[in-house]
């Protein structure tokens, strides 16, 4: 008898522990800042945009402390219920990736002006939505710069995603820094209309090279990567953009015009963490607040007078005695 009741002691005793445990846990969880994330519309695996976006979130989540979910568009047309489903989960502050969940987010916002939000390259006049923007024409500058020093053809070649404005940032930024260091070579321009299809970027990239660009800038997201790869292919120099996409091509690419939004997403996080808060004010990310640059250098060397010259065009626009137009 005395073996049984000791036994079932200690089954309470059990129980006990595991209950409060789980209740100690419960409350962990609910007192932890939860975030939301919707991500641009080719998800996760972009290898690019979305991906550096939801980095940015790992890095609060383990360093802060943070929860956070996130959803994809999959085969919605549209982002609303993906936005949806983050409001109603009351998420303390939901970031939206990119241009095009700007109408959505704006009409979710809207709807939800206690919500507080954030979108990335984009711009929505509400009081509870602040906007994050990137100079990319300053980074995509130094881009131009180095495929003006290094081209042997005098034909370097931009690869574009879809014709918008936030691209022609991207265009425009590295035909002038073509123009800074090689005013006679001549700037190729080619837009797939998609920033999805990689074998669509590989099919550009193929023209391109056929028409004497031995340098290729895309800014397309995955179908970039098919351009880059096609480089890799043909023996020629490529770029990458948003993130470092050396990996992608380890013979080809030579630096990456690195767009920060994995830092930007985290800075906004750690301000809530800390403040309890993050700015009203919208915000612009350049050279000198580290927003966009360039990733480490590789696979060619540049001699003293070309590390200078990108050097000294760097410093003249952090500076301002430099303005690159948009």
């Amino acid at each position: 008898m005395k073996k049984w009741t000791f036994i079932l002691l200690i089954l309470l005793l059990t129980f006990i522990i595991s209950g409060c445990s789980r209740e100690s846990n419960a409350s962990a969880v609910a007192n932890k800042t939860k975030i939301g994330i919707m991500l641009s519309d080719n998800g996760l695996g972009d290898q690019s945009y979305s991906d550096a976006g939801f980095t940015g979130l790992e890095r609060a989540r383990d360093e802060l402390g943070i929860i956070f979910d996130y959803r994809e568009i999959g085969d919605e047309e549209n982002y609303l219920t993906g936005l949806q489903e983050l409001v109603n989960q009351n998420n303390e502050l939901i970031i939206g990736l990119g241009y095009t969940i700007e109408n959505d987010l704006a009409q979710i916002a809207e709807e939800n002006p206690e919500q507080q939000f954030v979108i990335i390259d984009g711009s929505v006049d509400l009081p509870n939505v602040v906007n994050v923007n990137f100079k990319e024409e300053e980074g995509s500058f130094l881009i131009g710069a180095l495929a003006g020093l290094k081209t042997e053809s005098d034909i370097v070649a931009f690869v574009g995603g879809d014709d918008t404005p936030l691209i022609h940032k991207f265009e425009k930024g590295f035909t002038q820094g073509v123009e800074a260091t090689n005013p006679e070579a001549k700037v190729l321009t080619r837009y797939a209309g998609t920033f999805g299809d990689d074998q669509i970027g590989a099919d550009i990239a193929a023209d391109l090279i056929e028409d004497g660009a031995d340098l290729i800038f895309p800014s397309a997201g995955f179908t970039g990567v098919g351009v880059i790869q096609q480089a890799e292919k043909a023996g020629i120099y490529s770029f990458g953009v948003d993130s470092d996409q050396f990996y992608l091509g380890e013979d080809t690419v030579i630096t990456s015009m690195m767009k920060n939004i994995d830092t930007a997403v985290y800075n906004l996080v750690a301000n809530l963490v800390e403040d309890g808060a993050i700015t009203n004010d919208d915000i612009e990310l350049g050279l000198s607040e580290e927003g966009v640059g360039l990733a480490p250098i590789r696979i060619i060397n540049l001699v003293s007078d070309e590390k200078e010259q990108l050097h000294d065009l760097t410093e003249a626009i952090k500076n301002n005695e430099l303005t690159v137009d948009k």
